[in-house]
């Protein structure tokens, strides 16, 4: 995950709060306790959580019990306030760009956590712009190779340069149209951009060949959510948390899902 990317979309899920807050002259007409603000304000912590378990500086059994309580709080019923809460579509857009954000970050930061020494930062001395530039020379010289092209796609999304990813993705496909990798990762980075519709097309490749793939069915049913295709969304989400229940996104879609099903009647 890179920094870069992940602080782009939490800006942009402040904005999307604070916009309709700041054109309104009076204050909001009460709002039913909404379970995804919870879900929003728990996903800072966990994803912190989860930098410090990749950074191998806590122990097993505390980032068991954090992350225990932390998912269990994030749950947990408030009485209503006497005073109204922002309008439920701002707290879903403010959690659908947090999904986006932390589905970014765990997807792409194990491979970059390195070393850590005392007083560094969480990612420990990556990225270092000297393996970088190595393995743009090495996969100019072997554009045909495929391991390469996709491990220069995922350290241009590592660096924050999703744009450059794209067409070394898109090169792997041209040879392999069936690259489950380079699918998963051209995904990932279409539904962060608010490309559904491209995010949908790719997943869909990926779940002709492998029904159960957790990334795939969790991208595809954050699409159509976004598109308000409840349905939809409840279709692929169910067969997800099925098979994903450990998946990093698994516990953010469910406040997502369960929002579906009541949108859809089911």
């Amino acid at each position: 995950m890179t920094i870069a990317l992940f602080v782009v979309l939490l800006l942009a899920g402040t904005a999307a709060v604070i916009a309709p807050l700041a054109r309104r002259p009076l204050a909001w007409p009460a709002d039913p306790p909404d379970q995804r603000d919870d879900v929003a304000r728990a996903v800072s912590s966990l994803r912190d959580l989860e930098f410090a378990r990749a950074a191998g500086t806590i122990a097993t059994e505390d980032y068991v019990r954090l992350r225990a309580s932390l998912e269990r709080d994030a749950f947990v019923r408030r009485p209503p306030e006497s005073r109204g809460n922002a309008p439920v579509r701002t707290l879903v857009a403010a959690a659908l760009i947090a999904a986006i954000a932390v589905a970014v970050a765990v997807f792409y930061l194990p491979p970059s956590v390195g070393d850590r020494a005392p007083g560094e930062t969480v990612t420990g001395t990556v990225p270092q712009t000297d393996a970088l530039a190595a393995l743009e020379v090495r996969a100019s010289a072997n554009p045909s190779d495929v391991p390469t092209q996709l491990a220069l796609a995922d350290a241009y999304v590592q660096a924050g340069r999703p744009q450059d990813a794209i067409p070394r993705y898109q090169a792997v496909l041209a040879k392999d149209p069936s690259n489950v990798a380079a699918l998963d990762g051209l995904a990932l980075i279409l539904v962060a951009s608010g490309s559904d519709d491209g995010a949908i097309v790719a997943a869909d490749r990926v779940i002709a060949q492998r029904p159960k793939d957790p990334d795939a069915l969790f991208v595809k049913g954050l699409a159509l959510y976004r598109k308000q295709d409840w349905n939809g969304a409840v279709d692929v989400w169910t067969v997800y948390l099925d098979v994903g229940q450990y998946h990093f996104g698994s516990d953010m879609v469910r406040g997502l899902y369960a929002d579906a099903r009541t949108k859809a009647g089911r």
